[in-house]
């Protein structure tokens, strides 16, 4: 049996688009290096596309490649344990067992990079990568 897919309603995308303007208005952009683990506004997005959290919406990703100082690829984290070659351990970030999720790689605007929360080893960073290319 699926488990079932938690369907945000319209509230959720009106509370969401209201912050999502409040962040396009920012000045000031976020600086950020590759490797980093931040938390980011991932927002309330469509099915199994990755949400954000909470009343900010935000979620952990690392940065995966930046581009500019205005966009990066990031890669979401979850807690949730899933056997699949889309989900890979990455350790212990802020006191959860985490993985990221290779599938949900995108590009942001980094803006929606928010507080910094450690980064990851080069050696774990090359697995990734490694992983990605193999996805590809």
């Amino acid at each position: 049996m699926r488990k079932a897919v938690n369907v945000p309603n319209e509230q959720d995308f009106a509370m969401w688009n209201n912050q999502k303007i409040n962040i396009h208005s920012h000045i000031t952009r976020n600086f950020y290096k590759v490797r980093e683990i931040r938390w980011c506004a991932l927002g309330v997005n469509i099915r199994y596309e990755q949400n954000g959290k909470g009343g900010t919406h935000q979620r952990p990703v690392i940065i995966f490649r930046g581009f500019s100082k205005e966009v990066c690829w990031i890669l979401p984290l979850t807690t949730s344990i899933k056997k699949n070659p889309y989900h890979k351990l990455i350790g212990v970030v802020e006191g959860k067992v985490s993985y990221v999720i290779l599938s949900q790689i995108r590009l942001i605007d980094t803006k929606r990079l928010n507080t910094k929360i450690g980064i990851i080893s080069e050696d774990m960073f090359n697995e990734i990568r490694k992983a990605i290319r193999d996805l590809i």
